[in-house]
C-alpha cells in the first residue's frame, strides 16, 4: 500500500512539473539533447514527425528556433503606420511555434486532415515536416539541406523558384545561420539518441 501510494505521488509530482513547464522555452535552446531531456513529450513528437514525414528532426528544430525562440505564443512584430507611431495589426499572421501563416496552416489541414493547434508543439513540429515534405516535392530540395529548406519557409515555393532571396543578403545569412544550428543540432541529437530512446523514467531513475 505505501509503495503505491509512493508511486502515485511520485507520478502526480512529475505530471504536474512537466504540465506547468510544457509551454516555456527550453532551459539551454543551443543544445538539442538538454531540450529533450527537459521536455521528453517534444521528443515523442519529433520522432512521430521524422518517422511520419522522413524528415531529420535537427533540421525543423534549428528553423523552429529561428522563427519562435520556442514560443508556443511567438508572434510577428507590429506593423505602424502614419510615419510609424500608430500600430496598426501585425506585419504577418504568423504564429505560434512554427511561426505558420494562417493560409498556409488551412492548407495544412485540408491536406493531412489534422486539426490542431500552432500553439502545440506537436501539431506545430508536424506541420513543418509536412512543409519540408512539400518543399522537397516541389522545388527538389533535399529534407536534409536546411539552408535551402529555410528559404523556401521564409520566401514561399514560388518565391524560391524566383530567387527573391538574392535580393535579401540578410536572409541568407540567417539560412546560414540555420543550417550551422541544424549540423549542431544534428551531431548533439546523435550522441544522446540512445538515452532519450531509453525512456523518460530510465533516465530519471537509471
Amino acid at each position: 500500500m505505501k509503495k503505491s501510494l509512493f508511486q502515485h505521488v511520485v507520478i502526480v509530482v512529475v505530471m504536474v512539473a512537466m504540465s506547468g513547464c510544457s509551454t516555456t522555452p527550453p532551459a539551454n535552446p543551443e543544445n538539442l539533447c538538454d531540450i529533450f531531456r527537459e521536455k521528453s513529450d517534444w521528443y515523442k513528437d519529433s520522432v512521430r514527425m521524422s518517422e511520419k514525414w522522413g524528415v531529420p528532426i535537427q533540421v525543423p528544430m534549428a528553423m523552429m528556433y529561428q522563427e519562435s525562440s520556442f514560443r508556443h505564443d511567438a508572434k510577428p512584430p507590429k506593423d505602424y503606420i502614419f510615419f510609424g507611431l500608430i500600430p496598426w495589426g501585425r506585419v504577418s499572421s504568423a504564429y505560434g511555434y512554427s511561426q505558420a501563416k494562417t493560409m498556409t496552416w488551412a492548407d495544412y489541414q485540408r491536406e493531412t486532415g489534422q486539426s490542431g493547434s500552432r500553439s502545440d508543439f506537436g501539431d506545430a513540429i508536424d506541420f513543418m515536416g509536412w512543409f519540408i515534405t512539400k518543399t522537397h516535392k516541389i522545388n527538389g530540395v533535399s529534407k536534409w539541406d536546411a539552408y535551402a529548406q529555410y528559404l523556401n519557409y521564409h520566401e514561399g515555393w514560388g518565391g524560391y523558384r524566383r530567387k527573391t532571396y538574392n535580393r535579401k543578403a540578410w536572409l541568407k545569412d540567417v539560412a546560414r545561420k540555420v543550417e550551422r544550428r541544424a549540423s549542431t543540432y544534428g551531431t548533439q541529437l546523435r550522441s544522446c539518441k540512445d538515452e532519450l530512446d531509453g525512456g523518460f523514467w530510465n533516465w530519471l531513475f537509471g
